[in-house]
């Protein structure tokens, strides 16, 4: 995870903004307003997180939170602005975008404040410049639920509901969701300035990521003293292991366009994701997917191939092809070496080795020959591995094949019985979830809200902010998929 903790300071607790990206100047940004919306009220609020920004009095009618975060009041120290940026979608060049719908406001606490669904700007193009309750409540609860799993990731204040109507596929209510990052900024921003031959832009921005974020690039040798070859070393290596533990937890982006990666390697723009039900590597959780780009055991090499954009954007100041492929190869070495680990600790081990990893090949490929599910299983059998008896049924039941299973099983216990030192079951339990975002458990607490119930959205986010301790009144939360479940869409539209 990088090293951008949340931590109050006083300048924060007093609710003083920056601007630091604002400093880049006009040609990055248009100023402008949020557009008000209706009727607000709160759906969600993070006060642990606003606590953190230095927000004390963030749920005091009296304070004007709600109003100022719903878009409707600018609150004295904001400068709300929309970035320009450009990027492939589904490979294929896109031209300009841009925070269609989206506004930073600020930072508190070194932190980026955005508000997302904030209203049209000059790059929504033909969108309405809004998002609608169903996909706010999916990326607040997700956003969370991603950092209590350790994987880095945007994070979310609050999200706030109007009865604004909003046409998607169908007629939906408006809402507003506040995400909060050290930086939003994307390998679409270094494409945008790169394409258009505005490379003083371009510099200006690696420089202000580079003296920011990654300082250690001014002193790295490994390149001669090219600061902006190690910047992209550094962005390959920092995505690398994020989509290794994006995989190791089952975990679908849906659409890893390149406006949608962050230069900081941090999981953002929650649109079309899930968590795997049955593990299928060929699942596409996106149903605007339709060529499956964005399947799941693609997003690999859909991040190494946004990288390779990212290189090529970034070429005109690294000034060298060969230091470029240099720093982008560093891609494959590190995910190896990141997904062996998260495997070798999902199995137990503090250390990945080769018999270790044909351990966890082999159940990932007893697990698809059946859809078996993929966060109970790995659960059941962190529990299993506690006593390791072969006529406890929990994970062979999970089974059609129990012959394979069972091989499998003694195989595994075979392992563990000889290297008992190197062994540990509690690392399984604090590796392997009990609670992920499902798709179904986000649709209850999506229809509970469209009727002005928000305490299931409260009650999911208590649940996933402790996702490997189980709590027995939740055990519903750790369940199978009801039926119903395979029916749920999720795309693009959001």
């Amino acid at each position: 995870m990088i090293d951008c903790p949340l931590q109050p300071t006083e300048r924060a607790r007093s609710t003083l903004w920056e601007h630091r990206f604002a400093s880049l100047g006009e040609d990055f940004f248009v100023a402008l307003a949020p557009t008000p919306v209706p009727s607000p009220y709160w759906v969600g609020t993070n006060a642990a997180l606003a606590s953190t920004l230095g927000i004390e009095d963030f749920s005091d009618p009296a304070s004007g939170w709600l109003e100022s975060l719903a878009g409707n009041v600018v609150r004295t120290g904001m400068r709300p602005l929309a970035s320009v940026y450009s990027g492939h979608q589904f490979g294929v060049w896109a031209g300009q975008l841009g925070d269609g719908r989206a506004l930073l406001l600020g930072e508190l606490a070194g932190q980026e404040v955005q508000l997302k669904g904030a209203g049209l700007t000059p790059f929504s193009r033909m969108g309405d410049g809004r998002a609608v309750l169903r996909s706010s409540i999916r990326e607040y609860l997700c956003s969370e639920a991603m950092h209590a799993l350790g994987i880095p990731t945007s994070r979310a204040l609050c999200v706030i509901g109007s009865d604004l109507p909003v046409r998607r596929e169908s007629m939906e209510t408006a809402a507003v969701v506040t995400r909060v990052a050290p930086s939003f900024i994307r390998f679409g921003h270094f494409e945008h300035f790169s394409h258009n031959d505005q490379h003083l832009q371009l510099k200006q921005l690696a420089d202000f990521v580079v003296d920011r974020f990654y300082p250690e690039c001014r002193s790295d040798g490994r390149f001669g003293g090219n600061p902006y070859a190690s910047l992209l070393q550094a962005v390959t290596e920092r995505t690398a292991r994020m989509v290794a533990q994006w995989q190791a937890v089952g975990f679908c982006h849906g659409v890893m366009n390149t406006d949608n990666m962050s230069i900081l390697g941090l999981t953002i723009d929650y649109g079309p994701f899930q968590f795997l039900d049955g593990y299928d590597p060929d699942h596409i959780c996106n149903h605007s997917d339709h060529h499956g780009r964005y399947a799941f055991a693609r997003q690999p090499q859909v991040a190494y191939w946004n990288l390779y954009c990212l290189g090529q954007a970034l070429l005109p100041l690294i000034d060298d092809q060969a230091l470029a492929v240099q720093a982008l190869e560093t891609f494959k070495p590190v995910f190896a070496a990141e997904s062996s680990r998260r495997m070798a600790a999902k199995l137990g081990f503090a250390a990945a080795s080769e018999p270790v990893s044909a351990l966890g090949n082999a159940a990932l490929s007893l697990l698809a020959a059946e859809k078996v599910d993929f966060t109970i299983f790995w659960r059941r059998l962190s529990h299993w591995a506690v006593r390791r008896d072969m006529a406890d049924p929990s994970v062979r039941d999970l089974f059609m094949d129990q012959r394979g299973i069972d091989a499998w099983l003694l195989q595994f216990s075979e392992h563990v019985t000889h290297n008992p030192l190197a062994h540990s079951a509690d690392l399984m339990l604090g590796t392997n979830p009990c609670y992920v975002l499902r798709n179904h458990l986000g649709e209850l607490a999506i229809r509970a809200a469209r009727a002005k119930d928000f305490s299931q959205v409260a009650q999911l986010q208590s649940v996933l902010a402790q996702p490997f301790v189980e709590r027995p009144e939740f055990a519903a939360y750790a369940d199978f998929p009801p039926g119903w479940a395979a029916g749920i869409a999720i795309s693009c539209s959001s």
